[in-house]
């Protein structure tokens, strides 16, 4: 995980009207057996455990996908705050 660029205070602004999650992991989400690529925006109180431990499984808006029971969240990805996998 990380980010190619930081974002200013007007960007971060900007997603928070928008309602769209700041680059990087947000407070109080959960990762476990997951591999979470650049400039991921993942948002509050998300839980990427793979809890219906589904083998292999695509989400609808491609922000993330399942192979071999583990969680890819691919380069530029924006999962929602509380979204649960």
């Amino acid at each position: 995980m990380g980010a190619d660029y930081y974002q200013s205070l007007e960007e971060m602004r900007a997603d928070l009207v928008a309602g769209k999650p700041r680059v990087g992991i947000g407070k109080g989400t959960i990762i476990n057996r997951a591999i979470v690529d650049k400039n991921a925006r993942i948002g509050s109180d998300v839980r990427l455990l793979n809890e219906a431990k589904a083998v292999d499984a695509d989400a609808e808006d491609g922000s993330y996908y399942i192979r071999d029971g583990i969680i890819i969240v691919p380069k530029n990805a924006v999962i929602s705050d509380g979204t649960i996998v």
